[in-house]
């Protein structure tokens, strides 16, 4: 049992009770290196030691504009420790937005990755008064003579280096106020600019004690490779990983992500379903290429697994299921989760977005036990999760211990608990619109909860599309069906106030740039690719197998084939590569309005 009411008290409990075990990894030139918790605690110290010298304590805003490594946790539980708070900055972010969240949170300090980021900052300073300090943590490629002003990272930690560095800092920690703003976390901003949520001390702590209360243990590896500002990678790496002590892994990240997940063998994963999804569609492309007797091995084998699955799910494997499973396992099934990272998971959770029901049949036909769950920012990610030994696929499951959840007379999730938030930052507005007067956070989701407890979600409430005809459909749903397809990367539902319903379908280009090089289909470019007859027929056949699984009204009548993949960069992705539906039915309003002449 702990007494620490902080997570920086949690990790000077780790350093001093468990000094040796280690903490961090990270891969550095092709090489891993690791802290142990002593070693983390004092580097935590030392760089709190350092923001100190350039005025940073209680109410200061640090923002960390970087990708996953070690330095970006340690900046911001050493904001944290000194009662500042730790704003993120997504790597992907353009100069304009990066403005805005520097502007928005009135950072006094950001800490940049490297030159390219650095570069987005140098270019909007001048719009930025309150912005007194940039460090950079990598400074390949800077001449930082010309640069006056800007520090290293080793620069800060330098500064931080004294003998008093950790007492200083456990005397700074014991005096944190847990109701205090610890970090800002920055909605997504499907629907208009992001919102800067402020979480406590106590939220963060609250999340950590349900984590460790789902059976999380000391020594459990995560790999960290979503963006640490979005709250289910921050939950992961920083909240859970430092209050039950986890190891935490950092790869080398973008295309070595695969082999990322090779290298750990994880026992404990969060994977968004773009994640899962990019899983199944790998198998996919693997199997078409395999030999004949190893795709009838694996065809054989993976329908023996989707028999056994739903039993597994429920706890009520018997001996015969176990004796096939084990001769699948030996067969194919282990040797392809050694491939793809999973083969030492011993829980794995899809979140952040919804995933489609048969992504999670395979995933559990494979032995990849996956439980689906459902939190938010302003919650600190605590919701619901399916319950180990009782899985029901399409329930985001029941609430967690500490979460209260009910429904709405209009339908909306509503839920409470010791995460909900403090608000959002400047905007007493939509603060008092999210969490009402009685505590409940109104989550802007649409739901049923059966008897037993279970969470479905039906939609965002924005997001629901009344037809012409006056029926209510929830485009995610369909979108998911489509999106099952290995050869479907996006999908974007659209029909509001229509007699039927269209969709904008982006290609997934390896799977079907490797379907069409198997036909001797040439093509150059990706809008090439998917203009070819042969890829537009491809689709259709998916939207009819859709098509066939959804009532009437739900069915998509109309399919256009993107010409670009949707991006962040131009507005038609958020950092968390959601879709901003307004962007794109914007960008798009021509190639939409053709499906209705």
């Amino acid at each position: 049992m702990t007494d620490a009411a902080t997570l920086p008290a949690r990790l000077l409990e780790h350093a001093a009770a468990t000094p040796g075990r280690v903490a961090l990894r990270d891969k550095h030139r092709g090489r891993w290196r690791q802290w142990t918790w002593a070693g983390y605690a004092e580097r935590v110290a030392t760089v709190a030691a350092g923001l100190r010298t350039l005025g940073v304590g209680p109410g200061s805003r640090v923002a960390i504009h970087a990708g996953n490594r070690p330095e970006w946790v340690i900046a911001d539980l050493a904001a944290q420790g000194l009662g500042a708070c730790g704003v993120g900055v997504y790597p992907t972010s353009p100069a304009a937005e990066v403005s805005y969240l520097l502007a928005h949170s009135r950072a006094e300090v950001l800490i940049a990755e490297d030159e390219e980021q650095l570069d987005k900052a140098l270019a909007v300073r001048a719009d930025l008064p309150l912005l007194r300090h940039l460090v950079v943590m990598d400074p390949r490629g800077l001449d930082l003579t010309a640069l006056p002003g800007v520090l290293t990272f080793a620069d800060l930690e330098a500064r931080g280096a004294t003998p008093d560095a950790v007492p200083a800092f456990a005397r700074s920690v014991a005096a944190l106020d847990p109701d205090a703003t610890a970090v800002l976390v920055y909605t997504s901003g499907t629907t208009g600019p992001p919102k800067g949520a402020m979480i406590s001390h106590a939220n963060l702590a609250a999340a950590g004690r349900s984590f460790v209360q789902l059976g999380a243990v000391p020594g459990d590896e995560v790999l960290s490779y979503l963006p640490l500002c979005h709250v289910a990678e921050r939950l992961i790496s920083v909240i859970d990983a430092v209050w039950a002590g986890l190891v935490v892994n950092f790869g080398e990240g973008g295309a070595s992500f695969p082999q990322d997940l090779r290298d750990v063998q994880p026992t404990l994963f969060l994977g968004v379903p773009r994640v899962w999804e990019k899983m199944l569609a790998g198998v996919e492309i693997r199997m078409a290429d395999a030999s004949r007797l190893k795709r009838l091995l694996y065809r054989g084998c993976l329908r023996q697994g989707r028999r056994i699955a739903p039993r597994r799910m429920r706890g009520r494997a018997g001996p015969g299921d176990r004796l096939v499973g084990l001769l699948c396992e030996l067969l194919v099934f282990r040797a392809l989760r050694e491939k793809l990272g999973m083969v030492r998971v011993r829980a794995a959770i899809s979140g952040a977005a919804p995933i489609a029901p048969q992504v999670l049949e395979f995933l559990w036909a494979i032995g990849i036990p996956v439980r689906e769950g459902y939190g938010q920012t302003e919650n600190t990610a605590l919701g619901t999760l399916n319950p180990e030994g009782d899985i029901r696929l399409g329930t985001v499951g029941r609430p967690l211990p500490g979460v209260e959840v009910r429904i709405a007379d209009d339908g909306e999730i509503l839920t409470r608990s010791a995460g909900v938030f403090g608000g959002y930052l400047d905007d007493p507005t939509a603060s008092a619109e999210t969490v009402d007067a009685d505590g409940w956070l109104h989550t802007g989701d649409v739901g049923e909860l059966d008897a037993d407890g279970y969470l479905r979600i039906t939609d965002r409430k924005k997001d629901i599309i009344i037809t012409a005809g006056g029926k209510n459909v929830s485009p995610s749903e369909i979108e998911n069906l489509l999106k099952v397809s290995p050869f479907v990367r996006e999908a974007v539902v659209v029909g509001d106030r229509r007699r039927y319903l269209s969709a904008l379908v982006g290609i997934e280009l390896d799977t079907v740039g490797d379907w069409a090089a198997r036909r001797g289909l040439a093509y150059t470019t990706y809008a090439d690719l998917s203009a070819k007859p042969e890829v537009v027929a491809l689709i259709d056949e998916v939207v009819r197998a859709a098509n066939a699984q959804l009532a009437a009204v739900e069915q998509v009548r109309r399919c256009t084939l993107l010409t670009r993949e949707l991006d962040h960069e131009d507005g038609d992705l958020t950092a968390t590569q959601k879709v901003r539906r307004a962007a794109v039915a914007r960008r798009f309003a021509t190639e939409i309005e053709a499906m209705y002449r």
